[in-house]
C-alpha cells in the first residue's frame, strides 16, 4: 500500500494514497456525465466539475489558519469534490472581514496553509485560495460573537477591530450601523495592489493550485465597480463605468502577470438595488449588463473563469433566492463570451439540475458551499443519482459499496 509521503512529491503525513483518485469514475462510458468529466484550466487539470466554493469560518487566530480550517477543508478534499477555493484570505490586516478572518499579509501565515495543501494534494484534490480585501465592510463582528454596541456591526479596538482603518471607494458607509468608511487614495491603492503582489509570491512558495480574487458582495472591489457606493470624482469612480472598473481591471491585471496557474475572479452580478440598472443613459445601479461588460475585460486581461454571484453591496438589497437563482446571470456572461470559462454558485442542490446546467453551457464549472456543509458527500450522492459510480475514499468505501 502507497502511503501519501511515497506517493505525492514534497507531501508530508502518513495516511494510506487513494488510487484512482476519489471523485472519479470507476468505470468510463459514452454517456458520463459532465459533472464528473475532467476539465483543464490552464496548466491544471480538474478531475471533475464540482468545486467548493470559499466559506468564510471566522475560526483564525490573528490571519492564521487553525485545526479547524484543516479538518473543514481535509473534510470536504476527502469526499469528491475537484477543487476548494480556501475562504476570503486577506491581504493586508486591515482588509479583514473580522478579527477572527483569514490572511496571508505575512510569513508566518504560509505554515497552517501548507499543511492543509498538502493533505487536500494527498486526496488528489486540487486547492486555490480567494486573496480579499473586504473595503468598507471591514472590522465587523463574526456571526456568532456577542459585541457591546447593540445594532452597531463595526468591532471596536477593544474588541480587536480598527474603525479608525476601516477604507473604501468613497466615504459612504455599507448600512448606518456601519463604521464611515474613508476613502482611499491613490497611493493607497498602489499599497494595496503591492499587498496582492506579495500576497501572491507566498501562495507560490505554499503551493496553490489557483487563485480567486474577491469581487463580489460588497468588499473593496465590488464596492469600486458600483455606482452606488464608488462616487469618486477622479479617474476611479463617478458615473463612467470605465472608470469605475479602472482600478479593479488594473489590480487583476497585475495579479494575472505575476500568477502563472489559473486564475479566477468572483463578481456579484447584480447588487439587487430597487428600480432599473439603468434610466436615461445612467447607470443607477450594478447588474448585469455592466457585469457582462466587466467580465469580458477581464477575460481580456487573461481571467480564466469568471465565478457569478450576487448581492453583498446594497444593505436594502432584494434578493429574489430560488434553486440555481444565479444561474441567469453566469447564462448571460457565458453567451457574450462563449470560449470562456464562467462557474455558478448558489442554492445549487439537485444534481440533476447541476448537470443539466452544464450541458446547456450555461456554465462550466458548480460551485457548492452550504450544500457542502451540510453534506459533505455531495459528489459520491451526486453520481449515484446520476448512474455513474465514482471512487469514494478507501476509508469510506464500504459505507457506499458494501453491503
Amino acid at each position: 500500500m502507497k502511503f501519501a509521503n511515497d506517493a505525492v512529491p514534497g507531501v508530508s503525513g502518513y495516511f494510506p494514497q487513494n488510487v484512482p483518485e476519489i471523485g472519479t469514475p470507476l468505470e468510463k462510458t459514452d454517456s458520463m456525465p459532465l459533472l464528473f468529466t475532467p476539465i483543464t484550466i490552464g496548466s491544471v487539470t480538474f478531475k471533475n466539475r464540482i468545486f467548493a466554493a470559499p466559506m468564510c469560518q471566522y475560526s483564525s487566530d490573528n490571519g492564521h489558519a487553525t485545526d479547524w480550517h484543516l479538518v473543514h477543508i481535509g473534510s470536504i478534499a476527502s469526499r469528491g469534490v475537484a477543487a476548494i477555493c480556501m475562504e476570503a484570505t486577506s491581504v493586508v490586516p486591515e482588509g479583514r472581514i473580522s478579527p477572527e478572518d483569514a490572511g496571508l499579509w505575512t510569513d508566518s501565515q504560509m505554515e497552517p496553509l501548507k499543511r492543509i495543501v498538502n493533505f487536500v494534494h494527498a486526496q488528489g484534490t486540487k486547492v486555490g485560495v480567494q486573496l480579499a480585501h473586504a473595503g468598507r465592510k471591514a472590522s465587523t463582528y463574526a456571526p456568532w460573537v456577542q459585541h457591546k454596541a447593540g445594532a452597531h456591526n463595526t468591532a471596536s479596538s477593544e474588541e480587536n477591530g480598527w474603525p479608525d482603518e476601516v477604507f473604501g471607494p468613497s466615504p459612504i458607509p455599507w448600512s448606518e450601523n456601519y463604521v464611515e468608511p474613508k476613502e482611499l487614495t491613490k497611493d493607497q491603492l498602489v499599497e494595496i495592489e503591492e499587498a496582492f503582489i506579495a500576497s501572491i509570491r507566498r501562495c507560490q512558495e505554499i503551493g496553490f493550485d489557483f487563485i480567486e480574487i474577491h469581487g463580489a458582495h460588497g468588499y473593496l472591489l465590488s464596492s469600486f465597480v458600483s455606482p452606488l457606493s464608488n462616487v469618486r470624482s477622479d479617474e476611479f469612480g463617478g458615473q463612467l463605468l470605465e472608470n469605475r472598473l479602472r482600478w479593479p481591471l488594473r489590480l487583476i491585471n497585475r495579479c494575472r502577470a505575476v500568477w502563472p496557474k489559473p486564475l479566477f475572479v468572483r463578481i456579484s452580478a447584480t447588487e439587487w438595488a430597487e428600480g432599473p440598472e439603468q434610466e436615461n443613459g445612467i447607470w443607477k445601479q450594478f447588474g448585469i449588463e455592466q457585469s457582462k461588460i466587466y467580465a469580458s475585460e477581464m477575460y481580456k486581461l487573461g481571467v480564466d473563469l469568471v465565478h457569478v454571484s450576487s448581492g453583498g453591496n446594497w444593505s436594502s438589497q432584494k434578493i429574489v433566492a430560488g434553486a440555481g437563482f444565479q444561474v441567469p446571470f453566469a447564462e448571460s456572461i457565458k453567451q457574450v463570451n462563449p470560449e470562456r470559462l464562467v462557474g455558478v454558485v448558489g442554492l445549487i442542490k439537485d444534481p440533476k439540475l447541476a448537470e443539466q446546467y452544464l450541458q446547456d453551457r450555461k456554465a462550466d464549472i458548480i460551485f457548492l458551499a452550504r450544500a457542502l456543509m451540510r453534506n459533505p458527500h455531495w459528489p459520491l450522492e451526486a453520481a449515484e443519482q446520476l448512474g455513474v459510480r465514482v471512487k469514494a475514499a478507501n476509508q469510506y468505501e464500504r459505507a457506499f459499496y458494501r453491503l
